[in-house]
């Protein structure tokens, strides 16, 4: 299916052509303004009969497009690690709601817990619902190697720290990805059970990207490299010493 977001031209049989304002990815409903209209008119993608401008029918239930970009991230890290930047990592983990995922991707030293930030590698499955783009200046829809040269226009000096080798995580990630691509993806939360300590090393939890796909079925997915341990530890955020003098500190 073509893409959906803010900027579609659409076709309603009553109203003609219009222009998508506003859609949600999660429940189907989008807001579109037709003619010189000032009010938008909200309209449900599974019956109320829309078009792409060309004529092809949107058929949300039965083609539901990609309600969380994880999926597509994964394409993405894969094809780069293969090109040889090994050092780029993919972590997504719950928000606290439960209804949408975080992701973000980082680079350089291998640190899950305590990894860099730069600025447009990261995001969640909420912001995505709305205007599905990464934020790189790329498009709704956009291929993998779109995405990749996309990212690589947004922050050229950012991608270049992933140049490097890190086999055995390059190893785990392809595996990943040909045991949950297309529809599928990785959620690296550690899960506690109510009134009890983390689990040791349980399964990866594996999400569904679109709407309508089954409970994922296939082999477990297993914990990427450096995880060892994690369960059993607690890791607090480095933070500056407290600076009480007023002189600048040397070195």
């Amino acid at each position: 299916m073509k893409a959906v977001a803010p900027g579609t031209v659409i076709f309603h049989r009553h109203r003609g052509y219009g222009v998508i304002t506003h859609v949600n990815l999660l429940t189907g409903w989008i807001s579109a303004r037709f003619g010189n209209e000032a009010r938008t008119l909200d309209l449900n993608l599974s019956s109320d009969e829309v078009q792409h401008a060309d004529g092809e029918p949107i058929l949300f239930r039965r083609a539901p497009p990609d309600r969380m970009p994880h999926a597509r991230l994964m394409a993405v890290v894969r094809a780069l690690h293969q090109a040889g930047y090994q050092k780029l990592y993919l972590y997504s983990w719950p928000k606290p709601s439960g209804l949408h995922w975080r992701w973000h991707l980082f680079t350089g030293q291998r640190n899950w817990m305590q990894r860099s930030w730069r600025e447009g590698w990261y995001g969640s499955g909420a912001e995505y619902n709305n205007n599905p783009v990464m934020g790189w200046g790329d498009t709704p829809g956009a291929t993998t190697e779109e995405l990749i040269h996309a990212l690589a226009k947004f922050d050229p000096q950012g991608l270049a720290q992933a140049l490097g080798r890190d086999d055995d995580h390059t190893a785990w990630f392809a595996a990943t990805c040909d045991a949950l691509l297309p529809g599928y993806m990785y959620s690296l939360n550690l899960e506690r059970p109510a009134g009890g300590g983390l689990i040791e090393a349980p399964p990866v939890p594996v999400v569904a990207v679109r709407a309508g796909l089954p409970a994922y079925a296939g082999p477990d997915v297993g914990w990427p490299p450096g995880w060892a341990g994690l369960w059993t530890k607690s890791y607090v955020m480095p933070t500056r010493k407290i600076n009480l003098t007023g002189e600048p500190e040397l070195g």
